[in-house]
């Protein structure tokens, strides 16, 4: 979740069009398109498994000072390291002391995976000295809620109140989940339309072949992204597959209305977070908001609201694509390759967009409803299955990468990024399914060997 690292004065919203504004200002002609890749990891002691709490000795406050010696530079709130920011982005904490690269804003996937390198040798340097290892699931496999450590952050001890009230699993989002996120930029606001329903409609297929969520409380939890399953009874207000992305009208305005809807968590003033749990953005701006009494938002304030919302694709200033478990370090090249293959090339999105332009909203969420569970053999629309259209998208997206034509220093192109996907396309097979005969036939149901088999 998304981290304040500038705590600046921010100038007021004057008027709707500082809230349409923050979308506008993302658009970028395409020779500044950039590739943003976010993954998330489980951390956990070697010797027991524990997931260690932020203040032990050798726990997470100590992961993250160890890192200064890479030049990251600490944030703090109250008093305390709670992200680090650097020429790779910036690191924060999950809820539960989840470990967040959101990496820096780079022009091929090259870059990314280098980038994901580095991070990796990092905190596996600081971690091998501190006795901990990291873990590449999209849940964690053999915890219970108590069972994790809070983190000292105020903006998570306001959700933690919240969500119970909302969703019967917005406490297992917040604390026993990994994912893999790709932010990716737009020209125009009707390239951005063009994205966003495109990605929207194929969200559940990355959701599949990132399936990495098998185990709960160690034993099989009877789907193969638990992970994506939590999401449906999270908080129905800022979740889902968001049907008016899809109707005739759609863009800026109707994204800053439905962010207007989205019930309040918080307002960030003097370094502390204030509770405005379930309140109304548009109170605010009328002055009108209980816990901050005639005072009117920011556009700092907006920025934070817009983060507050959890759709399978988020609009910022840029497109957020939320639909994949987390996973190892070949599906987080693998990740920004499918969305950069179909989204960054003219050609590819015009043909990824006809693959799903006439699916019905009815036929969009079913598929999200049944890939949870069923993965690749999730029935859509036009085709016998999910796999079957997964080649045909995969076929896109590597075309669009080798019209891109990014090479390395040996000249290698992007599209060899999709191949870890073309695996799983070839065999039917989602990491997923995978993981869970491994744990019937190799480990003989012992789940304590997944943390040899899917740490980085």
């Amino acid at each position: 979740m998304t981290t304040r690292t500038d705590t600046s004065p921010s100038p007021m919203i004057e008027s709707r069009d500082d809230l349409i504004a923050a979308f506008a200002k993302g658009e970028k002609p395409k020779d500044r398109w950039r590739i943003g890749t976010e993954h998330e990891k489980f951390v956990y002691r070697k010797a027991d498994h524990r997931a260690p709490s932020y203040d032990e000795p050798g726990g997470i406050r100590d992961l993250l000072k160890g890192l200064e010696r890479f030049g990251w530079t600490p944030v703090f709130e109250g008093g305390n390291v709670i992200a680090m920011t650097g020429a790779d982005g910036s690191i924060s904490l999950e809820p539960a002391g989840q470990f967040e690269l959101s990496g820096a804003p780079v022009d091929n996937l090259h870059e990314t995976c280098a980038e994901a390198g580095r991070h990796l040798a990092q905190v596996q340097e600081v971690g091998d000295e501190l006795g901990i290892g990291f873990l590449g699931l999209g849940l964690w496999p053999d915890k219970t809620r108590a069972e994790l450590p809070i983190m000292p952050k105020g903006r998570y001890a306001i959700m933690l109140r919240h969500m119970p009230r909302v969703g019967s699993m917005g406490l297992d989002m917040m604390l026993r989940t990994c994912t893999i996120q790709t932010n990716l930029d737009y020209a125009t606001e009707a390239d951005m339309v063009q994205k966003f329903r495109t990605s929207l409609a194929l969200q559940p297929l990355a959701t599949a072949l990132f399936a990495n969520s098998p185990f709960l409380e160690g034993k099989p939890n009877g789907f193969l992204s638990y992970r994506s399953h939590i999401w449906t009874d999270t908080d129905p207000h800022r979740t889902g597959m968001l049907p008016f992305v899809f109707e005739d009208g759609f863009g800026y305005e109707r994204y800053a209305d439905y962010m207007l809807d989205v019930p309040m968590y918080f307002v960030f003033r003097d370094g502390k977070y204030i509770d405005a749990a379930g309140l109304s953005f548009r109170d605010f701006l009328d002055g009108k908001l209980s816990v901050l009494p005639g005072e009117k938002p920011t556009k700092a304030d907006w920025e934070d609201h817009m983060s507050t919302a959890f759709p399978e694709v988020r609009l910022k200033s840029f497109l957020e694509m939320r639909g994949a478990d987390g996973g190892p370090w070949s599906k987080i090249c693998a990740l920004p390759a499918l969305w950069v293959g179909l989204l960054y090339d003219s050609h590819a999105l015009d043909a990824a967009w006809d693959l799903v332009k006439n699916w019905t909203i009815d036929e969009h969420q079913a598929l999200r409803d049944a890939v949870p569970a069923q993965g690749l053999k999730a029935a859509v629309p036009g085709y016998g299955s999910l796999r079957d259209l997964a080649r045909e998208v995969l076929d896109i997206a590597d075309a669009g990468l080798k019209s891109r034509a990014r090479t390395n220093a040996i000249g290698e192109t992007e599209q060899g990024f999709l191949q870890p996907l073309r695996e799983i396309v070839s065999t039917g097979k989602t990491p997923a399914d995978m993981l869970l005969d491994r744990y019937a036939k190799e480990w003989h149901g012992d789940l304590s060997k997944i943390y040899g088999a899917m740490s980085f």
